[in-house]
């Protein structure tokens, strides 16, 4: 019963994962055109290590479609894609911890180089504009506002993981040079 749930959830899960990615691309031009060429092309993301005590990760399989957007295609992934992303997941809390302070992780990457190098591109320049679909819902006045406070508290938020990363590495806090008076 528990299995079915989570087999359940994580579908659920990577719909809603690969309707957002979809999003994201669509809403620059850009990255669709640099998708559009590897049409066909099956992308794996596998997180190594994860901790057995979690439940299991969904198969992070992708095919780019003809019009440069990701379709998941879980199970019926090939065994041999074209791109293989390896990440360590063996410290999921770290690794979110990590990505909020805006590292990027380590990634294992094997495959072709060119879907490699268009890839990388997407993950160095893609970002999801927050406001922009918060002002189709409430406006732009509205939508502005609620970005400027969201952009405060995400900068004290980072600064506050920051600190906790290096208490987590035993380093002690993250240090900043000297301050002016």
């Amino acid at each position: 019963m528990l299995e079915s749930f989570t087999q359940f959830a994580g579908t659920a899960f990577m719909q809603r994962l690969t309707l957002w990615l979809n999003h994201v691309l669509a809403s620059e031009e850009v990255a669709v055109q640099r998708l559009r060429p590897h049409a066909g092309r099956c992308i794996r993301l596998q997180m190594s290590g994860w901790p057995s005590l979690l439940p299991p990760m969904p198969e992070l399989s992708f095919v780019i479609t003809p019009a440069g957007l990701v379709e998941w295609i879980g199970q019926s992934a090939p065994p041999a894609p074209d791109l293989r992303l390896q990440v360590d997941a063996s410290n999921p809390a770290l690794s979110l911890v990590r990505g909020m302070a805006g590292q990027r992780p380590a990634v294992e990457v094997s495959g072709d180089a060119a879907l490699a190098a268009d890839v990388s591109w997407l993950m160095d320049n893609l970002r999801w504009d927050l406001q922009d679909d918060l002002a189709r819902v409430i406006g732009a006045a509205p939508a502005h506002e609620l970005a400027r406070i969201g952009g405060k508290l995400a900068g004290g938020l980072r600064e506050a993981v920051a600190t906790l990363a290096g208490w987590v590495s035993r380093d002690g806090p993250a240090t900043r040079g000297p301050t002016a008076r």
